[in-house]
């Protein structure tokens, strides 16, 4: 793993093995995206690392530049990862956790997400994942999941909107049995849950979803995503900010308590 940006090392040597290949060919990037029928950022996605190349596009290139199976034998490692190139650090942050925090405004965090509700995710996808990237996705969030359970038990707080306790993704049921699960996962004495009201007409974390979790070591950092990837935030004047919102949020938040009999309201409802 890159120390600097967290891009898994097997990524960048194959990044770096096909834009050596390419250039020996005397190719652009359009012009090898265009032999392999794949976009131009596509290509450049793969060569810097960001994107995992896939079998199939392992077999084009390797075809298209003549490098005779050098390509498909360097990708042998990680074209089976379980997660996408920039996702790779966190899990491994994650699964190390002492201490984590999460806001969630659009889904259930992943580590509290029943099967059918994380197959509903993965479905709703766009572009649409076939069938085994969907099922190898929602194998890889349900592990995650050990970290619940893990000893030492790690201490784990999520605040949830309460719109996101309401969008029945998947459908009824499986919103009911979602709702079931955090009234679960609730009752263990190293999770707290809380719900963020819709009657509050503000709150401290209105810039987006966030994670806080301090490493064995002792390490803080916090994580945030977005549509195209994600960033980690190491910086102690950096994560001092998102740590002082997140510790208004959780005033701001219905306590783990009312937020329980909240969730049990909402799943009578269903």
């Amino acid at each position: 793993m890159d120390e600097h940006d967290g891009t898994p090392m097997g990524l960048l040597i194959f990044g770096c093995q096909q834009r050596a290949l390419r250039e020996r060919a005397g190719l652009t990037q359009a012009e090898l995206a265009s032999r392999v029928n794949y976009s131009e950022s596509h290509v450049r996605s793969v060569e810097s690392g960001r994107r995992r190349p896939k079998p199939e596009y392992v077999r084009a290139v390797d075809e298209a530049l003549g490098a005779q199976g050098l390509l498909k034998a360097a990708a042998e490692p990680i074209v089976q990862l379980k997660y996408p190139a920039w996702f790779i650090r966190y899990v491994e942050a994650e699964a190390e956790a002492v201490k984590l925090y999460t806001y969630d405004n659009n889904l259930v965090n992943g580590l509290l997400q029943t099967d059918d509700y994380a197959y509903a995710v993965f479905r709703a996808q766009v572009p649409a994942l076939d069938d085994d990237e969907i099922e190898a996705g929602v194998q890889a969030r349900l592990e995650r999941q050990v970290l619940l359970t893990r000893k030492p038990a790690p201490t784990l707080g999520f605040v949830i909107e309460e719109w996101v306790l309401r969008r029945k993704i998947g459908g009824r049921e499986v919103l009911k049995a979602q709702l079931d699960r955090l009234l679960e996962v609730g009752e263990m004495r190293n999770v707290s849950i809380q719900v963020m009201p819709m009657g509050c007409e503000t709150h401290a974390a209105l810039e987006g979803p966030l994670t806080l979790l301090e490493t064995l070591e002792g390490r803080n950092l916090a994580y945030v995503e977005g549509q195209f990837g994600s960033a980690f935030v190491t910086e102690p004047k950096d994560y001092s900010v998102l740590e002082q919102r997140y510790g208004v949020l959780r005033a701001q938040a219905l306590s783990p308590e009312d937020s329980a009999t909240f969730i049990e309201r909402l799943a009578g409802e269903l």
